[in-house]
């Protein structure tokens, strides 16, 4: 009898305890499938997460820089899940549902978001895909005021674009987008595409924009994460234009080069994603679902409020401004359903 009461009570206490002790303050992982500094798109991703968890009691975030070898991000991304320190893995890159539908196998408790990227169904994962064809025709419309010379000079009816890699999100949304905008502005231009091979060689990257301007291209938009301030820097040189991609630090790369920057507001949307999904806890609603977001939501956009965009002809301007209008109110659509 007294060794029951005393296991009685023992296992009182220890539920008291139990319920007494404070929950664990989240902790977040935003893994970059790369590396932050010169990533405009991770920089961002890094910044919403932060900002979510400093609003968060006793949440913390740690960056995790992967590097460019694609072939070790899954190693690295199932470590972090192994370790159960996280309680949310946040990323972005369209490889990255893929990877993490592998880890969430082995680790079924570890919870996961991924920005730009679609899958859904998966209870262990939520992303969001913007609607780049709206992003892509942004700044391919601008592209053929250039090549048009409706923005000075000569019509070229060339434009190009050089890209790290081919990728789903580019051939299925930002190049056709582009080239969408480049003919509904200029219906006689023609889109060279290049290819460089990595994120980071600015060397190569300028000698392909060497090679597209001398054949002619009005403008050039790199896709190409840091090896795109190659392509601004031989449009530099070259007296020539470039635009840019993801946010507007393109203008401040070379001022008065880079007349024109397609945005994704990713800082926005991690940063409301990461805190709804600690708010919820691993049960959240959002895990399983894939979105898409676009101009009509203020997730994609065009920032148009640098001196170099302003000193453009003020009927080209308004042209893209009618046209970004006409998207923002869904009076243009480009409808997305995935990847």
């Amino acid at each position: 009898m007294r060794k029951a009461l005393v296991c009685s009570v023992g296992m009182a206490i220890a539920a008291l305890c139990a319920f007494a002790a404070p929950p664990r303050a989240p902790k977040v992982c935003v893994f970059v499938p790369g590396v932050e500094s010169g990533s405009p798109g991770y920089e961002q991703m890094a910044a919403g997460a932060r900002k979510a968890a400093a609003e968060i009691p006793g949440a913390s975030v740690k960056v995790v820089e992967a590097g460019y070898n694609q072939s070790e991000w899954l190693g690295k991304l199932s470590a972090i899940a192994a370790s159960g320190e996280f309680d949310l893995i946040v990323s972005s890159n369209p490889a990255l549902p893929e990877l993490c539908a592998q880890a969430a196998d082995s680790f079924p408790k570890q919870r996961f978001f991924v920005s730009d990227a679609w899958l859904p169904g998966n209870p262990a994962i939520h992303t969001v895909l913007y609607n780049q064809l709206e992003q892509g025709y942004m700044v391919g419309y601008l592209a053929g005021l250039a090549s048009s010379g409706k923005l000075g000079g000569a019509a070229s009816h060339k434009a190009g674009i050089i890209v790290a890699q081919r990728y789903p999100s580019f051939d299925k949304l930002i190049e056709p987008g582009f080239l969408k905008g480049l003919k509904a502005a200029d219906p006689a231009a023609g889109l060279e595409t290049r290819v460089l091979g990595n994120w980071y060689d600015a060397t190569k990257a300028a000698e392909l924009a060497n090679g597209l301007f001398d054949a002619g291209a009005a403008v050039i938009l790199p896709i190409a994460g840091g090896a795109g301030q190659g392509v601004v820097s031989a449009a530099k040189a070259k007296g020539r234009r470039a635009l840019w991609f993801d946010d507007d630090s393109g203008y401040r790369l070379s001022p008065g080069t880079v007349i024109g920057c397609a945005v994704m507001r990713q800082d926005r949307l991690v940063y409301e994603r990461v805190r709804a999904l600690l708010q919820a806890g691993s049960g959240s609603p959002l895990y399983g679902k894939a979105e898409v977001v676009g101009a009509k939501d203020g997730y994609v956009d065009f920032a148009g409020k640098d001196p170099a965009y302003a000193a453009l002809p003020a009927p080209a301007r308004a042209a893209l401004e009618a046209e970004i209008a006409r998207l923002k109110s869904g009076a243009l659509a480009f409808p997305v359903s995935g990847l």
